[in-house]
């Protein structure tokens, strides 16, 4: 691309779509040039510059000044709106999840491909230090074979995030607690061990009956295709806050576990003949106010959608991966079946 400034645009103005608009403006190589979302009252002062629209329609005919369009819609709106981009010819940043099945996500990807446009994921925790660490050491086989994973996930989400008249909750538009809360860490999973196999899975809602279509927990036990057993615990259950996103692995070499509320800290490592790095700190999670979620990395996330564009690296998080995180999803929800 030989333009100097990528030209992007928000479709949902939500806190994520905000904080989008927050990237975008901080980055020297970017320009938000249009906003969009069907509540009008959503336009904040702070970007009364920018022209706000208030259907992808009106947006998509009445700009031809647009490169990339970020999807922070409902996730059950993803895959109409990410397919109405790419048909008109441009870029998409899909915030997780990419779709709400492994067949949309597919037609997301054949549009893509047809079109010849690129889809980014938003899969943030990718870039978090621990996770980064990780990688590189499961990349340089410094635990030898894998024995178990441990992933769990406890988190506080309660009446000041399911909203009545909202979409949080709704089979149609949020899909589940795996797909909104926790598809982040399905996809560190995948990025570090690969695919699962035979699933075994039990859920409960404990105390969301009134307020969500679905699960607030669930235990899920597999094999990794790759070798190895694994499980991913986890729940929203939690009374008031947070308790922790962590991943405990027991190898051939070794020990690991990373923890805190965010997989954003080593609490354990014990692994033979290694000295573990000092590692740059971890970004603080994103703070919703009643409650927060995963680690504030999304301007990392819109670095690469330039670089990608400018031609000086690859996507971190590409539409196949998407589209992985999505199936694995699916198929666990399967086996409620």
């Amino acid at each position: 691309m030989g333009r100097d400034i990528i030209r992007f645009a928000i479709v949902g103005c939500g806190h994520i779509g905000y904080r989008h608009a927050a990237m975008i403006s901080n980055n020297i190589e970017s320009e938000l040039v249009a906003l969009c979302d069907s509540d009008h009252s959503k336009k904040r002062e702070e970007y009364s510059a920018v022209p706000f629209y208030q259907s992808i329609d009106e947006i998509l005919s009445s700009s031809d000044s647009i490169d990339v369009v970020c999807i922070a819609t409902p996730n059950g709106l993803h895959e109409e709106h990410a397919i109405k981009c790419l048909q008109h010819g441009l870029h998409v940043v899909i915030e997780k999840p990419m779709a709400l099945t492994k067949s949309g996500c597919e037609k997301i990807l054949y549009e893509a491909l047809h079109h010849h446009k690129h889809v980014f994921c938003v899969m943030q925790n990718r870039y978090s230090p621990p996770s980064v660490w990780l990688k590189d050491i499961l990349l340089k086989k410094v635990l030898g074979r894998i024995y178990i994973v441990e992933i769990n996930c406890y988190w506080n989400r309660d009446e000041r995030y399911y909203k009545k008249g909202d979409w949080h909750g709704t089979l149609e538009l949020d899909g589940g607690t795996l797909f909104t809360q926790f598809s982040h860490f399905i996809d560190i999973m995948y990025w570090l061990f690969g695919d699962i196999k035979t699933i075994e899975a039990k859920f409960g809602n404990f105390n969301h009956s009134d307020l969500t279509e679905f699960e607030d927990s669930g235990f899920i036990l597999f094999d990794f295709v790759e070798g190895g057993i694994g499980s991913f615990n986890y729940s929203t259950s939690l009374w008031n806050s947070n308790l922790e996103s962590s991943i405990t692995i027991i190898a051939e070499n070794g020990t690991v576990k990373v923890g805190g509320q965010y997989m954003n800290k080593v609490e354990v490592c014990n692994i033979k003949g290694y000295e573990m790095p000092e590692l740059p700190p971890s970004n603080p999670p994103n703070d919703y106010g009643a409650y927060k979620g995963s680690a504030a990395n999304h301007h990392y996330i819109f670095e690469n959608v330039v670089d990608v564009l400018k031609g000086r690296g690859p996507i971190t998080t590409n539409a196949l991966e998407g589209l992985k995180v999505v199936e694995i999803i699916e198929r666990i929800y399967n086996t409620k079946r």
